[in-house]
């Protein structure tokens, strides 16, 4: 099973695709732009806490939604409107495209993807499923939607601790995929018996403990956030581990004013909104400029910018498509997804 996408990385990620810059007048010209397209067209922009913070300002200010992958998901099935803009990379865009079949689903490019999603090709995922069909087959969200319509169950890192708890109290053995250091996280904090397909996210895989040590001996007061897409010696140094809008609350919680974010740094806009008076620094990667691949910030969420937003409001050719026949297939494990959160959120205001 050969699931790395690092030659795939430096083929095709040379920056090339990265957000030119914007100057303040041309920033302002096309928010303006962006906000009457949105009015005019019945549309909502839902952004990731990942992608450029002009994009998830704009998401804010015209009613939208900026928040992690589940939150997105059901966002984008409640709201009325009848065309989603999903700013983030394609498997959001899908998955919006599986919960609203209905609705319009534009991006402002398809060629932001994932390298969970590049390292989890349906064909061997579905081969690799067939050889233990004991297994029940749990993905993260950060996946095709093919690999979701193999699955039994589809997750995100907000309520992948509580699922898989919920099969291994059930007996049930697991397949995760793709994340393997996620994966991990959860079969350490579990004890379920899972078996890991082997990929990796390329941001959260550079941090490094090492570095972190490092820069914990300059700032010793710092409270370390850590995603748990992170390599284990990397959680292990964490203070707070948990999804985007868990570091988020830890951020907004937690009496230090220093935090060190092993995550993509996109999340300092919505960290720095609710703490305004903390202090975040990145922690370090595996390298620097040319050196590493993603320096803390996934290069496909930065390929989401102001200018191609609205240039896809104006012609729409980035419109999200989903065969009909596999979204029967995988709005089955996302709905068992969403239902589970809800029953957990009802859990939780009720306790």
């Amino acid at each position: 099973m050969n699931t790395s996408v690092s030659d795939f990385v430096r083929d095709h990620l040379d920056g090339s695709h990265l957000q030119s810059h914007l100057s303040d007048a041309e920033k302002v010209e096309y928010r303006e732009q962006i906000k009457a397209l949105l009015k005019e067209q019945n549309a909502v922009l839902v952004a990731h806490y990942y992608t450029d913070p002009e994009i998830q300002s704009l998401a804010e200010e015209t009613g939208g939604c900026v928040s992690d992958s589940l939150e997105m998901a059901r966002f984008g099935k409640d709201h009325p409107a009848q065309t989603l803009i999903v700013a983030g990379v394609k498997f959001m865009g899908e998955t919006a495209k599986i919960l609203s079949p209905e609705k319009t689903v534009l991006m402002p490019t398809l060629e932001a993807t994932c390298s969970l999603d590049l390292g989890c090709p349906v064909d061997e995922f579905s081969a690799f499923c067939d050889q233990h069909p004991e297994r029940e087959v749990v993905v993260y969200a950060n996946t095709s939607a093919a690999v979701k319509a193999r699955a039994d169950w589809v997750v995100t890192s907000s309520i992948a601790l509580e699922l898989v708890e919920h099969l291994h109290n059930q007996g049930k053995k697991i397949i995760w995929a793709p994340d393997k250091h996620l994966g991990a996280y959860v079969q350490r904090e579990t004890g379920a018996d899972v078996l890991l397909w082997d990929s990796a996210c390329i941001v959260h895989d550079e941090f490094k403990a090492k570095g972190i040590e490092d820069l914990k001996k300059v700032h010793p007061d710092a409270a370390v956030l850590v995603h748990p897409e992170s390599p284990e010696a990397v959680v292990k140094l964490a203070d707070a581990v948990g999804s985007t809008s868990q570091l988020i609350n830890a951020a907004k919680n937690m009496p230090n004013d220093v935090f060190i974010v092993a995550t993509d740094r996109g999340i300092f806009y919505k960290m720095q909104q609710m703490a305004p008076h903390k202090r975040f620094l990145e922690a370090p990667t595996g390298g620097n400029g040319a050196t590493c691949r993603s320096c803390a910030h996934c290069p496909w969420m930065a390929m989401n910018a102001l200018d191609s937003l609205a240039l896809e409001l104006q012609q729409h050719s980035n419109e999200v498509h989903v065969d009909a026949a596999l979204i029967e297939q995988a709005m089955v494990p996302l709905n068992r997804m969403l239902a589970f959160a809800e029953q957990l959120k009802a859990g939780k205001a009720a306790g």
